[in-house]
């Protein structure tokens, strides 16, 4: 949602062009201030963005972003398991990318095409391989002798062919690890550029599916749950796979949202009914958007501004729906998507926080530059979690 100040926009981002009166309110009756989601002018991804504003330091518990995409896919991953995450993509005769997202196709429809994997040269190891929203797809190798320090297929432009999978470390496990993947790889392309679907994409002018790309091979997070930290019960409003993977990891349960949809068409005001259903049985609920950050990637300042409405719709139910005087309420991002650069950046994003016992501030609107002077100040995504806590009385006396 964050974003830099946009010349179309008369020098002021996305957020302050926005009509939010609902966002404006939460700043106005709330505290302020501004956080660097895991350390200054270092862009973070989606996984540890999130993992961080959960309360944990994604330096040191971080162990790649394919196992939280295929925990947030639904799949179960045991020790000495390994993941990817992947993207559904479309490839010329020749094998050179043209579209890395296949159209944002639903990958969901191919799925019957990707299960019963065999892989000839490696009977012992099963692969499973989920597609998510849109174009995204999950991949878990489950056997023994994995290693997680391999690189991508994905060469992350078009243009480009798609790259063999090498090891990153000089282990017989990685080497081995690689070499499984990429004959995956090969299987996975043969049923894609055989299976029906796609043929009749390419009938009715669409593009076809016909290639997956891997990237940032990964084991799950070392982490201990929010319940074992701080005694508390929690849930997760997401449809985006990394980010319920990493609410699973944190021992979040997930709840089903009607109307999501990862992108811009979400139905936004649905998650925040789901929140008001379930909140009495939670301390804490994590509910994320993801529209803003596509439409930044796609470098749609209109589409921007409309998505940050429609979160100031979601913020207006909640605020006249939840009992406020038992409810606390952190708004803020995960990262600075930058329409400019049509990427996350370094910098530092909004927070505001009501409730019942918050020490209102002077600031009047919610922003990047107006949260800057709020009396919150400037910290780090991994202080917003013992805060929230501190407000619930569970983080515990530290000296005597």
């Amino acid at each position: 949602m964050a974003d830099r100040p946009i010349k179309e926009l008369g020098g002021k981002t996305p957020l302050e062009a926005a009509n939010i009166p609902a966002l404006d309110e939460i700043a106005r009756l709330g505290e302020c201030g501004i956080m660097d989601t895991i350390s200054p002018g270092r862009p973070p991804g989606s996984d540890v963005a999130n993992l961080a504003l959960l309360g944990y330091d994604p330096f040191v518990c971080y162990r790649g972003r394919g196992a939280l995409e295929a925990l947030g896919a639904g799949l179960d991953m045991g020790e000495g398991d390994i993941a990817f995450r992947g993207n559904l993509a479309t490839t010329d005769e020749g094998g050179v990318i043209i579209d890395r997202r296949a159209g944002r196709v639903d990958g969901r429809v191919f799925e019957k095409y990707l299960t019963n994997i065999a892989l000839p040269s490696y009977p012992e190891v099963k692969a499973v391989v989920r597609p998510s929203v849109e174009h995204r797809v999950a991949i878990v190798l489950k056997g023994k002798g994995l290693s997680w320090k391999i690189g991508d297929s994905d060469p992350h432009k078009d243009e480009a062919s798609a790259k063999r999978v090498e090891p990153l470390d000089g282990s017989l496990e990685a080497k081995r690890t690689a070499e499984i993947t990429n004959e995956l790889l090969q299987v996975l392309k043969e049923r894609l550029r055989g299976c029906p679907l796609n043929q009749r994409r390419i009938e009715e002018g669409l593009k076809p599916a016909n290639i997956i790309l891997v990237r940032g091979a990964g084991a799950p997070p070392q982490v201990k749950p929010l319940k074992e930290l701080y005694g508390v019960r929690g849930a997760c409003v997401a449809v985006n796979a990394v980010v319920m993977g990493v609410c699973r990891s944190a021992g979040l349960d997930l709840l089903e949202v009607p109307g999501g949809t990862g992108g811009v068409d979400t139905d936004t005001v649905a998650k925040a009914k789901v929140v008001e259903k379930n909140i009495q049985e939670y301390d804490l609920m994590y509910l994320h958007i993801k529209g803003t950050d596509n439409a930044s990637h796609d470098g749609d300042i209109e589409s921007k501004i409309r998505m940050i409405e429609k979160i100031d719709m979601m913020a207006r139910h909640l605020l006249d729906n939840l009992n406020m005087d038992e409810t606390y309420i952190a708004v803020t991002a995960d990262h600075t998507t930058s329409l400019g650069e049509r990427d996350h950046r370094g910098d530092p994003v909004p927070l505001a926080i009501i409730g019942p016992e918050v020490r209102r501030d002077e600031v009047t609107a919610y922003g990047e530059r107006s949260c800057a002077m709020g009396g919150i100040g400037r910290i780090r995504g991994t202080d917003l979690m013992p805060i929230l806590m501190n407000f619930l009385g569970k983080v515990p006396l530290y000296g005597s």
